[in-house]
């Protein structure tokens, strides 16, 4: 497994960084790391939407397209945006994802 580093950018504006290992979910390097914006609420099933992320423009187009089970649930999250809202467990982190960059929502409900 590669390491690569993931930016998250918090409601307030402030950046974290994170080191994430490829193969696991961005919502998993989330959890583990404690932040504080991703509840996770049913762990990754794809069943809560509470581990909604906006994906900055320069990186949604390196994502696979959102399956129809996520699209679906991105309906129902507290900010959701046309272009660029993810659910951050769908999001396998690979190699071609060193330097990701999303912005978290002010709320996750």
């Amino acid at each position: 497994m590669t390491s690569i580093q993931i930016h998250l950018i918090h409601p307030d504006g402030n950046r974290q960084t994170l080191q994430a290992r490829t193969g696991h979910s961005l919502m998993q390097v989330a959890v583990d790391a404690n932040v504080d914006g991703i509840d996770a609420d049913c762990g990754g099933s794809l069943t809560c939407a509470t581990c909604h992320v906006f994906v900055e423009p320069e990186w949604a187009s390196r994502l696979p397209a959102a399956s129809k089970d996520e699209q679906g649930l991105l309906d129902f999250t507290a900010t959701p945006r046309e272009n660029g809202s993810r659910l951050s467990c769908q999001i396998s982190l690979t190699p071609e994802l060193d330097g990701l960059t999303v912005r978290l929502p002010s709320a996750q409900h």
